[in-house]
């Protein structure tokens, strides 16, 4: 189900496609694999946010990708990745992961617990150039950076210690409790997605909950608070 306003567009977490096999449990924002929508192809440059749990000890073997910015966001548990770059590295909650396709990679992302379940969103965004060398790239925020702000944590740029991508996105993350709230005003020349990861938010006076997204265009004054602990994603997007 999705609610339209002037300026945003909410897609309820209800409304994604939803596959499951014995290992993985996912819900797809947007087009993937064989769920198809021509009306749910991405927005702007932003390609997938699949929220995926993955049993203990379970996970994606090697697989390729090529021209493709993947981001990983893990919201519980932990992800082993291992790619084509010689890159072998655990990935926590509260870090940034990105992993630049260009030319051609491969790689497998596994739940290295044999108890707990892993929670995580994966995230495409299609880059401004095609071809590029590959590179990996991992950086931790601690929470005090997050706590009731807007962090940023991959740009084009890489500026304030993000992680860098190639294109004209930057991502924020938030984490809130009760009482906070941000404001984030978006130029009338940019547009955004606010994913809601955990818990549940209020935005410009619309009740949301995880799984919700919201696609944002034209100037817009963006008012986001907590009655309870939620975490958030937010992508300013060209």
């Amino acid at each position: 189900m999705s609610q339209t306003t002037i300026n945003y567009v909410i897609h309820h977490g209800d409304s994604r496609f939803h596959s499951q096999i014995d290992w993985l449990n996912s819900y797809h924002t947007f087009s993937f694999s064989h769920f198809y929508d021509p009306k749910r192809m991405g927005f702007r440059s932003l390609r997938v946010i699949n929220d995926d749990r993955i049993a203990a000890g379970a996970g994606f073997p090697t697989h390729g990708h090529k021209d493709m910015e993947i981001l990983t966001y893990v919201l519980s548990g932990a992800v082993e990745h291992k790619d084509s770059l010689g890159t072998g590295s655990v990935i926590l909650p509260g870090e940034a992961q990105v992993m630049s396709a260009g030319s051609g990679i491969m790689h497998s992302e596994f739940n290295p617990s044999q108890t707990e379940e892993l929670h995580l969103l994966q995230i495409w965004i299609l880059p401004n150039q095609q071809g590029i060398k590959p590179r990996y790239e991992q950086k931790a925020f601690p929470l005090t950076e997050k706590q009731g702000k807007l962090r940023l944590i991959a740009a084009e740029d890489g500026r304030d210690g993000a992680v860098t991508i190639h294109q004209d996105v930057s991502l924020y993350v938030a984490n809130l409790v009760e009482g906070d709230v941000i404001n984030y005003h978006l130029p009338n020349n940019r547009y955004a997605w606010l994913q809601i990861a955990k818990g549940e938010v209020n935005f410009n006076h619309h009740e949301l909950q995880a799984g919700d997204g919201v696609e944002i265009t034209g100037e817009e004054k963006l008012i986001i608070s907590s009655n309870s602990t939620a975490e958030i994603l937010l992508f300013d997007l060209g």
